[in-house]
């Protein structure tokens, strides 16, 4: 049987960044108690409809999950060891900032079965910092990077480029200092400016200006440079890692797997009976909690997939990845070939065109050109 992953969602933040589109929320207190106790619950029944299975990872996300209390996330993790077949090398991952509160804490998440931290450093720039509204400073983040390298035996941290007047030198360098300091797994996102947030107000009124496409370009290939110098490789547009430090919780989303989504907000893919249910959560946290202790869960929408919206998302995460799509499994969790899935014309002018190749084993990449095109590439390839 497959593995599936177990996603578990806090959904607090100690204040919303000004380019945060996430489902995060400010609160002057939490109760951890009635917290810790729906989001067991939700789990418990959720593992009762999909059966005893293989766990492939657990990851807590938000939101900060750093600050949740440690011993919540020892009682989720004692539950999904219960509930699910768990190997021995589970990857259980925890998001974390790097201030000094809850860098204080990363010993007790260690102690609780944590194994791979992820830390939202975003930049090793004091004027970056303050620019994207992070709570933390430098010195603060080289601290934490220090700290969780001792401590956890896998280590992966967050930047963001393609910031206002960035450049290319000064990038470089900021790359280089953060992978001295960990040099395991990175992942690089792209400042864009999503509706809803304080940056989209202050874009549109002129406050700031991004770099343009091909300025972040040469960003992008920078940072490819950088990383290969420390031996890490773009597995996926946005992540770079060595080989073995891969995030196996992610790479259960990019092959398209099934994963469970508990907390408020999440979204999960679970096969049942031969159906591929989409499900997705209340995102409101009062009324999430408020669901679970009184039916079991918050689940607000749930859906059979079709074939064809199968294809689509499992192509749509798979053409990410470095090693490509695996027709055999396209088919599989679809029910539609490769050739019913993509416009044969369109798949022709993107192989022509090199955006895309065939691969070991008659797996369908993306090349480097091509993943810098997926977002105006699929839409028009897709069926």
């Amino acid at each position: 049987m497959e593995s599936l992953a177990l996603y578990l969602h806090w959904p607090f933040c100690a204040a919303k960044c000004p380019y945060c589109d996430f489902n995060s929320h400010v609160r002057d207190s939490i109760d951890q108690g009635r917290w810790r106790d729906a989001l067991r619950r939700e789990l418990a029944r959720e593992a009762a409809r999909s059966g005893r299975r293989p766990l492939a990872s657990i990851f807590f996300g938000g939101g900060t999950p750093s600050l949740m209390a440690p011993e919540t996330a020892a009682a989720l993790i004692e539950d999904a060891k219960r509930l699910f077949d768990a190997p021995d090398d589970l990857e259980i991952t925890l998001e974390a900032n790097p201030t000094s509160v809850e860098a204080a804490k990363l010993a007790a998440f260690r102690a609780a079965g944590v194994n791979r931290l992820s830390l939202g450093v975003q930049s090793l720039d004091a004027e970056a910092l303050r620019f994207l509204g992070r709570r933390h400073d430098v010195p603060q983040a080289i601290a934490a990077l220090e700290a969780a390298r001792a401590l956890f035996p896998r280590l992966s941290f967050d930047l963001i480029y393609a910031r206002p007047g960035q450049a290319e030198a000064s990038w470089r360098a900021e790359v280089r200092q953060a992978l001295a300091l960990a040099a395991d797994h990175l992942s690089l996102y792209q400042l864009t400016i999503e509706p809803g947030t304080r940056f989209a107000t202050e874009h549109a009124r002129g406050a700031f200006a991004l770099p343009d496409d091909d300025a972040a370009a040469r960003l992008y290939w920078a940072t490819v440079e950088e990383a290969a110098r420390f031996g890490l490789s773009p597995y996926e547009v946005s992540n770079y890692a060595k080989s073995g430090a891969e995030s196996r919780h992610n790479l259960v989303y990019w092959r398209y797997g099934d994963y469970l989504g508990i907390g408020p907000g999440a979204h999960q893919r679970l096969m049942l009976d031969g159906s591929l249910l989409a499900a997705r959560r209340h995102r409101a946290p009062e009324e999430w909690l408020a669901r679970v202790e009184r039916d079991g869960h918050a689940v607000t929408e749930e859906e059979a997939l079709s074939p064809r919206d199968r294809a689509r998302e499992a192509l749509l995460m798979g053409l990410r990845l470095a090693e490509g799509v695996d027709p055999a499994r396209l088919a599989a969790r679809s029910g539609l070939t490769l050739a019913d899935s993509v416009d044969p014309a369109m798949l022709a002018a993107c192989l022509d065109e090199g955006y895309l190749e065939w691969g070991a084993a008659g797996r369908l990449v993306a090349t480097d050109e091509g993943r810098m095109r997926l977002d105006a590439m699929l839409p028009v390839l897709l069926r």
